[in-house]
């Protein structure tokens, strides 16, 4: 059987059968692709130049004085860091082995003292001298004229 898209398809012919005829129907379609063409080419060549340019920024800065002051003292806690104004003080710390010396008061020795006296006789052996001066006469004999003494003991 044919059939027949146009309009007035599918009427009877004389034989009494209707006849269909059928007519194709044809599209264009768009089909879009790419594809890379070379066109031309370029050559890069990098030139490097240098200039000085001055940069001035004013930068903060803390200049800081160390002082070391020794203290050598016992604490019972350790210390904090702390502020005293502008100055900020970090104790240094160290652990030392202690070996204590002391006085300790093992006795007394009292000495009681009693005032006294006692008489003792003690032979002392003493020495004197005597000077006798005797004159010669030469014509009557010896003259006796001073006596002197002296002790030693």
């Amino acid at each position: 059987m044919i059939e027949d898209n146009r309009a007035g398809a599918g009427r009877p012919h004389a034989g009494g059968e209707a006849e269909v005829a059928t007519i194709p129907l044809v599209e264009e379609r768009l089909s879009v692709g790419k594809r890379e063409v070379e066109s031309g080419r370029i050559r890069i060549r990098v030139e490097v130049q240098e200039r000085e340019e001055r940069a001035v920024q004013d930068l903060a800065r803390d200049d800081v004085e160390i002082e070391r002051v020794p203290r050598n003292e016992r604490l019972s806690e350790l210390p904090h860091v702390r502020l005293e104004g502008d100055v900020t003080v970090i104790p240094v710390v160290e652990e030392v082995m202690v070996v204590e010396k002391v006085l300790m008061l093992v006795e007394e020795i009292r000495v009681h003292r009693r005032a006294g006296s006692e008489r003792q006789e003690i032979p002392v052996m003493l020495k004197s001298e005597h000077a006798v001066v005797e004159r010669d006469d030469l014509v009557g004999g010896t003259e006796h004229v001073a006596s002197s003494t002296r002790e030693e003991a």
